[in-house]
């Protein structure tokens, strides 16, 4: 009787604690009405992938995800590699992320920058790689993409801004456990082999160029 009555208990505590958290990440992902999103507007979260933390270990970033805001019938969503390539609203985008957080930057000369013109390459370029798949080996060709190279190179080729730096994957932490374990199962096997010369650019290289200013951060 008494293993009969601890189930349901269980069960019931799981459950609200269920709630609590959807009702935390709803919370979190709710954006300002003040705040106005527009398009070109970079988002960067933790992502709860089972990569996040090597990529943490090996860029020093804060942030393992990025994308960038298009408007789809005046609303936004995010271009973003995942598996594979699409647009996601960014509500959803944002409550994906580690209890929903998410820092919104922007250029600094935007209204500037990204001209109609702009915009349009932005779209165009950037709906020519939906369906991509993710770049699970992080390589500098265009055949598959991970996030921050698809908004490096969406920026590179609309607009002629290249934001953030691109470093060598010899220059990254490759020391711990984790990233040793990543790197094996990516490229151990008779997989491509690893390159240490190939140019990589993390999030937080693209979330700390000077040229962009924080609009939001919950």
């Amino acid at each position: 009787m008494r293993v009969r009555r601890l189930v349901p208990a269980l069960a019931f505590s799981a459950f609200t604690a269920q709630l609590a958290a959807t009702a935390s990440a709803a919370a979190a992902t709710a954006l300002p009405e003040g705040l106005r999103i527009q398009e070109g507007d970079l988002v960067f979260q933790r992502s709860r992938s089972t990569q996040s933390r090597a990529v943490a270990l090996a860029t020093g970033s804060k942030f393992t995800h990025m994308g960038v805001v298009l408007l789809s019938d005046a609303k936004p969503v995010v271009l973003e590699a995942v598996e594979p390539v699409k647009l996601t609203p960014l509500a959803a985008w944002i409550a994906r992320g580690e209890e929903g957080r998410v820092v919104v930057r922007r250029l600094k000369d935007g209204d500037r920058a990204l001209t109609p013109e702009v915009r349009e390459r932005l779209h165009r370029i950037g709906k020519s790689w939906l369906g991509k798949h993710y770049d699970l080996q992080f390589r500098w060709d265009d055949d598959r993409l991970y996030c921050s190279e698809l908004v490096y190179k969406l920026f590179d080729r609309a607009a002629g801004i290249r934001i953030g730096v691109l470093r060598k994957a010899k220059d990254f932490d490759l020391g711990s456990r984790e990233v040793q374990r990543l790197r094996e199962r990516r490229f151990g096997g008779g997989k491509r082999a690893f390159d240490p010369e190939e140019k990589v650019i993390s999030p937080q290289s693209m979330f700390e160029d000077p040229r962009l200013v924080t609009v939001f951060e919950n």
